[in-house]
C-alpha cells in the first residue's frame, strides 16, 4: 500500500448484524441505574400524593441529570453536574418560552433542531457523557410541544431546578464512602488493559489492537487523575504510581508481568488497600526492600486515604520522618511532570468546537427534516422523530448507521413491551410511577450491553411519560411511535450522508504531523544527557497523547462514507515509531533496566520472592 493518499473514492459496507451484537456491561452499570431511580422517585411520588402527575415531566427533566459524570472524580463531578443542570435548564427555558409564544409546529421543530445541534456540539466538545446530548434534546424537544403560557414557565423551571439540585446530591452521595472510587476504577482499567497488551505482545493485529486499547486506557486514567487540579492526596499519588507501572508495561511488554498487573488492578478496586509498587526496575510485589533500609511487609499496601507508614525496629513510625532520601527521589522521578501537567489549563471551548461543525450541521439538518416529514404525515408529536434523528449522529457515517439500526430495532421491540406494560400502568397513579421507575432502571442497566437493548426500555418510558397528564389510547401511541421512529431514522441518516465530513482526511494528516513533531522532540530530549526529567516526561506525555488522538482520528475518519482513501500505512508506521520512542523515553528515565542487564522475574500470586 502506498503511503501517499490515493485520490480514488471508495464506499464502505455498513454493518447490520454486528450493530446488534451484545457486549460486556460497564463495570459500574448499576451506578447510573440506581442513581436515576433515586433521583426520579422522590419528586414523582411527592407530586403523585399532591395529585399533580402532570408536573412530573418537569421534575424528571432535572432528575435525569443524575445520569451524568459517573466516571469523574467527585471534585470534578460536582462541577460537571452543575453545568449539566444549567445546560438542561437553559434548553428547557428556550423550549418553554418558544412554546408560550407560538403554536406554529414548523417554527417549534426548527427551534428544536437548532437546540439539538447546539447540545450535540457542546456535549461532544466537553466530552460530557454518556448519555451526552440525547437526554438534553429529549427534554427540550418534548417541552416544545406542551401547551404553555409565559406565566407558567417560571414555575415549571423552578420544579426542574429543584429536581436538578436533588439529582446533584444523589450524584455526590457516594463521595463520603468512596472518595476515590472513580480514580480507582480508571487506574484498574489501565492496569488490566496493560496486562492484556502484555499477553498479546508477540505482534499481529490482536497485539496492535490491544496496544491501542491499552494506551487509550492509560490516557483516560491520567485524564481522570488530573481532572482535579488541586494538591493531590496520598491516595491519588499512590494511584498515579500504579498508572506509571502500566506505562512501563506498555513500554516493555515482554518484561511485564500480566499477573502482577491484574493483581494490582483487583487490589485497587473497592475501598481496600492500595498496593505498593516498589521500584519498577526491581520486580518486588509489595515488599519493602532490605537494601533500601526497608523491612518486609506482608501487606505492602496503603489504606485508602491514609499516609504511608513503615516498620523500623518493630515500631510503627511516621513516614515523613523515616522515609529514606532515595525513596523520595524515586517517587519524585516517577511522578515528575504530573504537577506541571495538572497546572496546564485545558483548551478553550471554542477551539474544540471547530472540528465538530459537520456533525452539528448534520444534527440541525437531520432533526429539522425529520420533524417536518413527521408533521407532513400528520404526527401529533413530531419531537419523537426529531429526537430519533438527534440520537443517531456519531463520530462518522458507519457509527451513525449502526446507531440507526440499533434505534429502530430497540424502539420496535420497545413498543411491544409498552403494549404489555400499559394495562398495568393504567391501574392507577402509583402503578404508572412504578412502571416509569422500572423503565428508568432497566434502560440504564441494559444500555451498556448495546444501545438497542437499552432502547427497549427507553421507548416504553417515553410513552408512559406522555400518559402522565392523562391516559391515552395505547394503539395510537404505538402507531405514532413506530412511524416517527422510522421517519427519524431514515431522514436522519439521509441527512448524515448528504452532509459529508470532508475534514476527516485533513484531520488525519494534522494528527500525523503532530505525532511526528512530538516524536522528534521526545527523541531529541532522550538523546540529550543534559535534558531535565521534567522536560523529558512532558515530551513523553505529549507523544502518548498524540498517539491516542491519532488512533481515534484515524478510526473516526475510516468510518466516513464516500471519501478518499486514508493513508493507513503512514498511520501504522507513525504509531510503531512513536511506540518505540515512548519505550526509549521510559528507559531513559531509568524506570526500566537497559536491555540485557537484568533477567525477568516471573510473578506468581501468593509466592514469596
Amino acid at each position: 500500500m502506498s503511503s501517499a493518499t490515493p485520490t480514488s473514492a471508495r464506499v464502505r459496507r455498513l454493518p447490520v448484524v454486528g450493530a446488534l451484537r451484545l457486549g460486556r456491561p460497564s463495570d459500574v452499570w448499576f451506578k447510573p441505574a440506581l442513581s436515576v431511580v433515586a433521583a426520579v422517585a422522590p419528586p414523582s411520588l411527592l407530586l403523585m400524593t399532591l395529585g399533580r402527575l402532570d408536573l412530573v415531566p418537569y421534575t424528571m427533566a432535572g432528575s435525569l441529570c443524575a445520569l451524568y459524570a459517573h466516571n469523574r472524580p467527585y471534585a470534578a463531578r460536582a462541577k460537571v453536574l452543575a453545568w449539566v443542570i444549567l445546560g438542561m435548564l437553559g434548553g428547557l427555558a428556550v423550549a418553554l418560552v418558544s412554546a408560550s409564544l407560538t403554536r406554529n409546529a414548523v417554527v417549534l421543530v426548527t427551534v428544536g433542531a437548532l437546540l439539538a445541534a447546539v447540545q450535540k456540539a457542546v456535549c461532544d466538545a466537553t466530552r460530557v457523557g454518556p448519555p451526552a446530548h440525547v437526554i438534553l434534546t429529549f427534554v427540550s424537544s418534548a417541552a416544545l410541544f406542551v401547551p404553555q403560557t409565559l406565566g407558567q414557565a417560571p414555575g415549571h423551571l423552578a420544579l426542574a431546578a429543584a429536581a436538578g439540585v436533588w439529582a446533584w446530591l444523589v450524584g455526590m452521595a457516594p463521595a463520603p464512602l468512596r472518595p476515590h472510587g472513580p480514580e480507582r476504577r480508571a487506574t484498574a482499567q489501565a492496569l488490566n488493559a496493560a496486562a492484556a497488551y502484555a499477553e498479546t505482545a508477540r505482534g499481529g493485529e490482536e497485539g496492535a489492537g490491544a496496544r491501542s486499547a491499552a494506551y487509550a486506557a492509560v490516557h483516560a486514567a491520567w485524564q481522570t487523575l488530573l481532572a482535579v487540579r488541586n494538591r493531590p492526596s496520598t491516595t491519588r499519588r499512590a494511584l498515579e504510581r500504579l498508572v506509571v507501572r502500566a506505562e512501563v508495561a506498555l513500554a516493555a511488554p515482554a518484561d511485564a508481568d500480566p499477573a502482577r498487573l491484574r493483581s494490582w488492578a483487583r487490589a485497587v478496586r473497592g475501598t481496600g488497600r492500595i498496593p505498593r509498587t516498589g521500584d519498577p526496575r526491581r520486580e518486588d510485589d509489595g515488599l519493602r526492600r532490605e537494601d533500601d533500609g526497608l523491612r518486609p511487609d506482608a501487606a505492602g499496601s496503603l489504606p485508602d486515604g491514609a499516609g504511608p507508614c513503615r516498620t523500623d525496629g518493630g515500631a510503627r513510625l511516621d513516614d515523613d520522618s523515616l522515609r529514606r532520601e532515595g525513596d523520595l527521589i524515586r517517587e519524585r522521578d516517577e511522578l515528575v511532570g504530573v504537577a506541571a501537567e495538572r497546572a496546564v489549563a485545558p483548551r478553550p471551548l471554542w477551539s474544540r468546537l471547530g472540528p465538530l461543525a459537520p456533525v452539528a450541521v448534520r444534527s440541525a439538518l437531520g432533526c429539522a427534516l425529520a420533524g417536518y416529514v413527521s408533521l407532513a404525515l400528520g404526527a401529533e408529536r413530531p419531537y419523537w422523530a426529531l429526537v430519533t434523528a438527534a440520537s443517531l449522529y456519531q463520530a462518522n457515517i458507519t457509527l451513525t448507521w449502526s446507531r440507526a439500526v440499533q434505534r429502530v430495532v430497540g424502539n420496535l421491540v420497545g413498543v411491544l413491551l409498552f403494549a404489555a406494560v400499559a394495562p398495568v400502568a393504567q391501574l392507577g397513579p402509583l402503578a404508572l410511577v412504578l412502571c416509569i421507575l422500572a423503565c428508568n432502571f432497566g434502560a440504564e442497566a441494559l444500555i451498556g450491553r448495546n444501545y438497542w437493548l437499552g432502547s427497549v426500555c427507553v421507548t416504553p418510558l417515553a410513552l408512559l411519560v406522555t400518559e402522565l397528564p392523562g391516559y391515552q389510547p395505547t394503539g395510537e401511541l404505538v402507531t405514532g411511535r413506530v412511524v416517527d421512529t422510522l421517519v427519524g431514522a431514515l431522514v436522519g441518516f439521509v441527512a448524515a450522508v448528504a452532509v459529508t465530513n470532508r475534514r476527516a482526511g485533513r484531520r488525519v494528516e494534522r494528527a500525523l504531523t503532530t505525532v511526528d513533531r512530538a516524536r522528534e522532540l521526545a527523541t531529541r530530549l532522550a538523546a540529550d544527557p543534559s535534558s531535565t526529567p521534567a522536560a523529558l516526561e512532558a515530551a513523553r506525555r505529549g507523544l502518548a497523547a498524540a498517539v491516542v488522538d491519532l488512533r481515534a482520528t484515524a478510526d473516526a475518519a475510516a468510518g466516513e462514507w464516500w471519501q478518499r482513501a486514508l493513508p493507513q500505512e503512514r498511520v501504522v508506521l507513525a504509531e510503531q515509531a512513536a511506540h518505540r520512542t515512548l519505550a526509549a523515553t521510559v528507559r531513559r528515565r531509568g524506570l526500566l533496566p537497559d536491555p540485557g542487564t537484568t533477567s525477568t522475574y516471573t510473578y506468581t500470586e501468593g509466592a514469596s520472592p
